[in-house]
């Protein structure tokens, strides 16, 4: 007697074939730290909930027999992420189309519904990034191509320590992978790899970098400063703070504007000694300007094993801009995986429906969910995913300006 092969997809089948789609569907995504993930899910984390993400210490080293802090002079540290961004595709289908194939169901539903929700997740990312991170290369208002500004950018990582162990990209727009592609066609490369690129059109890996083309890439318009600003009087900032009070100056800030303070430059995390190049400072809280604190994404310290600058915000100094102002301009992003992290929790299965289903993968979490109309024969599905996103590291990325 023949065996019947015929199958209805089921909802394992359905929401593990979207998940693998989900994960796979952007670069940023793929990108960055979902470590965390698994073991945030596992707490049976509600909407809201935050993951406290530990950092790695840092110490000062001191000569002699003695300790300086009579013993231990470990100071845990740790940055807050909220998981509470609820995003979800819905879709219909008729009980006749659950019997197509999976590779066909695939392509006609889950493959669009995943790659729109894969581009809002990964447009939270760019925009948390972009807002974030505390330094930068290329012109604003010049498309990046040159092996030079993709090196300045693993420069300054390395000055900042982030590894060089496999886990750093850059994320270009269509517009900036394009002129990557054609400003370093043929140079340095092998030709299999050279083929690769014609073919494909994307960039490969290059100063040590893996390269990916994203439409999420986000274009911020800058804020509409008219006016020089100078730091405040008295003492900007205190250090151990994330604020700088700015006067003289008019016009608003926007969230990713970033700016110089004369005199004052990075160093480096282990050595403290400056690395000759101006610190980069960002606005993490928009503002109508004037005599303003300033809110910054990074907290500033100008001493002690956690020193970020050379020397104290000095009083009354000029300020410098990145970028015209009111200007719009392409925010590429160069980064280590750990600079970021996306979090996702386990949303509660409902009852009373046809079907409710949830897997996880790779530091995922999604839901699936089915109810059905008799009426019409057609099943309302939709699926859902909670998240939250965080910059962790401000100073393992780079703002490549486009």
């Amino acid at each position: 007697m023949a065996t019947n092969t015929f199958k209805t997809l089921n909802d394992g089948d359905i929401t593990r074939e979207a998940l693998r789609i989900l994960k796979n569907a952007n670069g940023v995504i793929k990108k960055v730290n979902r470590q965390y993930d698994d073991r945030f899910g596992a707490t049976g984390a509600k909407n809201g909930g935050t993951l406290n993400i530990r950092l790695p210490n840092r110490y000062s080293v001191t000569t002699g027999r003695t300790a300086t802090t009579g013993g231990d002079n470990t100071v845990e540290t740790s940055s807050a992420l909220v998981v509470g961004t609820q995003k979800h595709v819905s879709m219909g289908f008729f009980s006749s189309e659950l019997t197509l194939s999976l590779d066909d169901f695939s392509s006609r539903y889950l493959k669009p519904a995943m790659s729109v929700l894969a581009s809002t997740i990964a447009s939270d990312l760019c925009v948390a990034m972009q807002g974030a991170f505390v330094s930068n290369v290329g012109t604003p208002g010049t498309t990046p191509s040159s092996f030079l500004t993709y090196s300045q950018a693993g420069e300054r990582l390395d000055w900042q320590t982030a590894p060089r162990d496999g886990n750093r990209s850059v994320a270009l727009s269509p517009t900036a992978m394009a002129a990557t592609v054609d400003a370093q066609k043929g140079l340095f490369h092998s030709g299999p790899r050279i083929a690769d690129q014609y073919e494909s059109g994307v960039m490969e890996a290059m100063t040590g970098f893996d390269f990916i083309m994203d439409q999420s890439i986000q274009t911020l318009t800058a804020g509409a400063r008219t006016t020089a600003y100078t730091t405040g009087a008295g003492t900007p900032t205190t250090s151990g703070t994330s604020t700088m009070t700015m006067i003289t100056g008019t016009g608003a800030m926007v969230v990713g504007d970033q700016f110089t303070v004369a005199g004052v430059f990075e160093v480096n995390p282990d050595t403290k000694q400056s690395t000759g190049i101006l610190k980069v400072f960002t606005v993490a809280t928009a503002n109508a300007g004037g005599s303003v604190t300033v809110q910054l994404s990074q907290t500033i310290f100008d001493t002690g094993p956690y020193k970020n600058v050379s020397i104290a915000i000095p009083a009354s100094t000029a300020v410098t801009f990145f970028g015209t102002l009111s200007t719009a301009y392409p925010r590429n992003l160069a980064f280590h995986r750990d600079s970021t992290v996306l979090a996702t929790a386990d949303l509660e299965l409902p009852g009373g429906v046809d079907m409710a289903y949830r897997a996880n993968m790779d530091g995922l979490s999604l839901r699936f969910v089915r109810q059905y109309d008799a009426t019409t024969d057609n099943f309302l599905a939709r699926f859902d995913i909670l998240y939250g996103t965080k910059v962790v590291r401000p100073e393992w990325g780079v703002v490549v300006y486009g």
